[in-house]
């Protein structure tokens, strides 16, 4: 079904022997600003809470095969024993509390970049957008050639699951500093969230004409007047997740319908973070940013050596962090 030529046994060899000189680290805060981020306990019995002027928001994030910081993470999560997940890659899982009301067709989430990627792009990356849009997210747009690229899609449509909850900030208490807490916060992590709606959410479901499952409702917040009917309250419980069977974190490869791409060697100081992005179309508030590293070269040893963890022997003579480690964009072969 692929079009693209499959790489060679001498580049898969290749690339996999440079699989271990890189780690994944993925932090989390309430603004691009790194200072405000804090690292997340990926597969780990915690959750952390991040709250800014326009919301109040948990995250849990599992990965399958985890070997990334904190070195101490379980290397997968009973997320994915879920029969909901079982095919599942990593999830990205949110429960927020908005406390202001955010218009259903401005609330985004996706992937953006501070700097331009457009000469480290693999081959085959249009395609791979042409499936991605076609199979797995109709409701993504954005540019890859931008000077600050992006990919967004509407949250409505773009969230694998989405849960309508009750009201937990009454309107009287909306400018009570302390009102705003998430329910059942610290057991977030514990929760595998599913499709619908709970306590009064459920009335706002049904009037809203959200369909009940999944793949319905991604299909009719496709339509934008469905989506700017739709608001999210403020002082209202909403829950979401967010994953996938196509990025593997573990072998750092995309493996779409018909396409399969590893990204190793398109890696370097440009290109070597992943940033998911949730915020707002018509304000450009931002309300959570989850960045995935994958750290090599001087970065990784000085993150290990903080940590405590062991450097590994190929580590030592590494480039620094502004090398990658291979020199330049590779062949059309290298894609599978």
């Amino acid at each position: 079904m692929s079009e693209t030529p499959t790489s060679s046994s001498s580049d898969e060899v290749d690339q996999a022997s440079h699989h271990s000189l890189y780690r994944l680290r993925v932090t989390a805060g309430p603004a691009y600003d790194p200072a405000t981020h804090r690292v997340v306990p990926v597969n780990a019995a915690e959750t952390i809470t991040f709250e800014n002027e326009h919301i109040i928001i948990s995250l849990a994030v599992r990965i399958r095969h985890f070997t990334g910081f904190p070195s101490d993470s379980p290397v997968t999560s009973p997320y994915f024993l879920h029969p909901l997940h079982t095919y599942d890659q990593y999830s990205i899982s949110f429960s927020f509390v908005p406390k202001v009301d955010i218009p259903g067709n401005d609330l985004l989430f996706g992937n953006d970049f501070e700097r331009p990627i457009r000469d480290r792009l693999p081959p085959g990356i249009n395609q791979a957008l042409r499936i991605v849009k076609w199979w797995i997210d109709p409701g993504l747009e954005g540019d890859i050639y931008a000077d600050k690229p992006y990919l967004y899609g509407p949250a409505l449509s773009s969230w694998n699951v989405l849960r309508l909850c009750d009201q937990v900030v009454e309107s009287d208490q909306l400018d009570d500093p302390g009102a705003w807490k998430i329910p059942n916060a610290t057991s977030f992590h514990e929760m595998v969230v599913e499709e619908g709606a709970e306590g009064t959410g459920e009335d706002v479901r049904l009037a809203a004409g959200i369909p009940p499952d999944s793949a319905a409702r991604k299909k009719f917040f496709l339509t934008e007047s469905n989506r700017d009917s739709f608001v999210f309250e403020a002082g209202r419980l909403y829950q979401s997740d967010f994953g996938n069977p196509y990025l593997d974190f573990n072998d750092f490869s995309l493996k779409l319908p018909g396409f399969s791409l590893n990204v190793i060697r398109y890696i370097d100081s440009k290109t070597h973070e992943l940033r998911y992005t949730l915020k707002n179309k018509t304000t450009d508030e931002i309300y959570l940013v989850v960045m995935f590293t994958l750290l090599f070269g001087e970065e990784l040893r000085q993150v290990a050596k903080e940590s405590g963890a062991e450097v590994p022997p190929e580590q030592e003579d590494l480039p620094q962090q502004e090398d990658s480690i291979y020199d330049s964009p590779p062949d059309q072969d290298d894609v599978d």
